[in-house]
This record gives structure tokens, sequence and C-alpha cells, in this order.
């Protein structure tokens, strides 16, 4: 007997990185504890597969995954398409207002440097 396998495709997650070349989920994610940075890893593997369920919508395309350990942190993201995540930065429940508000702008900067061809 045969077994076929159902189409399977990741999802390509990329870091951004703004116009003053600054990554800020690579800065924020390079300070986390080992513990802290495993347990993101672990959450954008579930989203690589396709797995959104921990995933809320913060608006203005501006999606959050809230990670259920230490002082509650979150990732934030944009999808660029049905394959692309394009991670933002991160962050913990005490400062979710600024990280969304800055999460915000990064990707109306992402947005817009990709329309203009400069991404």
């Amino acid at each position: 007997m045969v077994t076929e396998l159902l189409p399977y495709s990741m999802i390509e997650i990329r870091e951004y990185i703004d116009v003053l070349g600054i990554n800020h989920f690579g800065k924020w994610f390079k300070n986390l504890n080992a513990p802290a940075s495993a347990r993101v890893v672990k959450y954008l593997a579930r989203i690589e597969q396709g797995n959104f369920s921990t995933v809320k919508s913060v608006g203005q395309g501006v999606f959050e995954t809230k990670i259920d350990f230490g002082p509650g942190y979150r990732v934030y993201f944009g999808k660029d398409g049905e394959q692309l995540v394009i991670l933002l930065g991160g962050g913990t429940k005490k400062r979710q207002q600024q990280d969304i508000q800055k999460a915000h702008l990064l990707w109306q900067e992402y947005k817009s440097r990709k329309v203009g061809g400069n991404s």
C-alpha cells in the first residue's frame, strides 16, 4: 500500500531590518536568557509550520503571538502574503502597548519600502 503525503509548504520567516539598519527582533531576541529564547524558537517553529493558533491581530496588519512564559513574552510580525512572515520585534506584557506601536511603525515602513522597491 502506498501512502500519499499531503502537500506541505513551510512558512518562511524573516527578520525585518529597518531603514537605519536595525533588526529590532534580533536585538530583543539576543538579550533573552536561554529558557526564554528556547520558548520563542518553539513558537516560531509552530508558525513556520503554519500553526497560528496563538496569534492574534493587533491592528494595521500586525500580529502578536503570546508566549505563556516568564513576564508574558510577545513576538510581533506582519504577513506578506500566505507564505512569508516578517518579524518586527518582541517584548513583554509590561511594554505591550509601546511594542505594538513600534511594530505598527515598522510594518508601515516595510510595506512602503517594498512598494518603492527598496526592501
